[in-house]
């Protein structure tokens, strides 16, 4: 990387940061800083949920899975019109319906406070050891750009985590979402260069795969074996229970729907976020076939420790810092930036409405001042961000490629937090009890799955997990919703009263402490 492309990092950076001080001084009131004015354009949102989600991990994990493992983890875009039609017509309505801050608001009226706080502190811990793992995978995958070694990771994420907390910090939720729609031009920007470099350098269109790798799993439509570590069927069922945990349980992604005029407007919202997701997961997939080739022509220039399937997560970045002209190397550094960053920053801001609604302003501690609320916002971004750097020291033990360490850390507890409003939602009998046993085994379920082999000494007969990544979500959503249901069908009734009690525990005593 030379000069031209620090120049255009340098730029990006500079950019974000200033859009942050703009649009800050424009933020009047917590409820702007958190949710901006309640009327944000369908298609701004739907955009800055795209990228949000997507993020700098599945920036690096579709090409790098599709290079060491094989192609069936592209079906994942048949997930994305199941989902909108489940989240656009079924979730959304119900939760348009009520203008909230933090969506944990919304756990309290059928299943009490206890719940509500059970939510909300599922979604900051979910968030901060994802934020955490993407803090982590960013730096680190900038050493192998850099051509550093791994004692510059720490460095790296304290650079990473600090810009991003400053402009969150200055802009709040408007800010989040002005660079977000840049930070998406640039993601698209990236990976269309590499595809145009390689189909340029080998001659054509002669990158598309023909026949199956020799290297590549054995990748079947469906298998009752839980070991076989990835199938269609399964790519589809975890990516479309990723999508709607993801919408409807978790503050990042409510937050948005939050700040559109109303349902109608936060279902094009989501359209919006799943044509986009659907467009730059196809041009990702394609990247993974073009780079595949490359290596496979090219073999003699790349190092000898990224043609094995364990180096196909570095191949990507090393491409970009070796491979592509001044120039368009620092545009597409930038775009994997922009995907961390964005992720970050709505990361930082959700926690922190979350943190002030459902804890500060729940129990009487909010400041007396509306500039005080916002200032105390401001600072809890601030010691997230330095959370977030703490803990990505704690996040590279996991084995794995990106795909699998994230289902098995950033994800474990999306389907319980999911299930929360699941039970609230759809559940006419659901209690507080059977919600917490829900949530209690759900997570145990995932927590077991996620780490079969080193809790019960077991492995497959390839030597991989006992147990796929994919199934993590759906034996933990189906042991919450079995447990859940079973445990308040038997406390509803005679016992109802005690449920009652359990779930106003925390309301009676925020009630007296005001």
């Amino acid at each position: 990387m030379g000069w031209g492309d620090w120049s255009v990092i340098a730029i990006y950076g500079l950019v974000v940061i200033a859009i942050g001080w703009y649009v800050g001084r424009r933020n009047e009131s917590a409820q702007e800083y958190f949710i901006g004015s309640g009327h944000t354009s369908p298609m701004l949102i739907g955009v800055s949920l795209f990228v949000t989600l997507l993020s700098t991990i599945s920036y690096l994990s579709m090409p790098g899975e599709i290079i060491g493992k094989g192609p069936v983890y592209m079906t994942r875009i048949f997930a994305y019109p199941l989902a909108y039609v489940f989240i656009g017509y079924v979730l959304l309505p119900i939760y348009m319906r009520q203008r909230v801050t933090s969506a944990y608001e919304l756990l309290e009226t059928k299943l009490g406070g206890s719940v509500r706080m059970l939510g909300a502190a599922l979604f900051i811990i979910l968030r901060i050891i994802w934020m955490s793992l993407l803090v982590y995978l960013s730096a680190k995958t900038m050493t192998v750009m850099l051509g550093i070694g791994d004692a510059w990771i720490p460095a790296l994420v304290v650079t990473t985590g600090l810009a991003t907390v400053l402009y969150t910090s200055l802009g709040g939720f408007r800010a989040v979402i002005i660079t977000d729609f840049l930070q998406a031009l640039f993601l698209l920007v990236g990976v269309l260069c590499v595809l145009g470099v390689i189909t340029y350098r080998v001659g054509g269109l002669q990158w598309l795969p023909t026949g199956w790798e020799p290297h590549w799993d054995q990748q079947p439509l469906y298998s009752f074996d839980p070991s076989t570590r990835v199938t269609v069927f399964g790519t589809i069922l975890s990516t479309w229970m990723f999508l709607v945990c993801t919408s409807g349980g978790d503050q990042t992604a409510i937050q948005r729907f939050m700040s559109t005029k109303d349902a109608s407007s936060a279902r094009r919202a989501s359209a919006y976020q799943a044509i986009a997701a659907t467009i730059v997961s196809l041009m990702l997939g394609l990247a993974g076939f073009a780079m595949l080739s490359y290596c496979r022509i090219f073999h003699a220039r790349i190092p000898i420790d990224l043609l094995s399937p364990e180096g196909a997560d570095n191949v990507f970045p090393w491409f970009i810092a070796h491979e592509l002209p001044m120039g368009i190397a620092g545009l597409v550094v930038a775009a994997m930036f922009a995907a961390a960053m964005s992720s970050l920053d709505s990361g930082v801001n959700s926690i922190a409405a979350v943190t002030i609604t459902d804890f500060f302003d729940r129990f009487d501690c909010k400041p007396s001042t509306e500039r005080g609320h916002l200032r105390l916002a401001q600072g809890i971004a601030l010691v997230v961000g330095v959370l977030v750097v703490l803990g990505s020291s704690q996040v590279g033990s996991v084995p794995g490629n990106i795909t699998v360490v994230t289902s098995k850390t950033a994800n474990l507890l999306a389907p319980t937090l999911f299930c929360l409003f699941f039970f609230a939602l759809f559940v006419p009998f659901a209690n507080a009890y059977g919600v917490w046993a829900g949530a209690i085994c759900g997570t145990l379920a995932a927590i077991l799955s996620a780490f079969a082999g080193p809790i019960f000494g077991a492995s497959s007969t390839n030597g991989g997990d006992p147990i796929s990544f994919q199934w993590i979500a759906p034996l933990s959503l189906s042991t919450n919703i079995a447990v859940g249901m079973l445990v308040s069908f038997v406390t509803s009734g005679p016992k109802r009263s005690e449920s009652a009690a359990l779930s106003s525990d925390v309301s009676t005593t925020a009630a007296s402490q005001r």
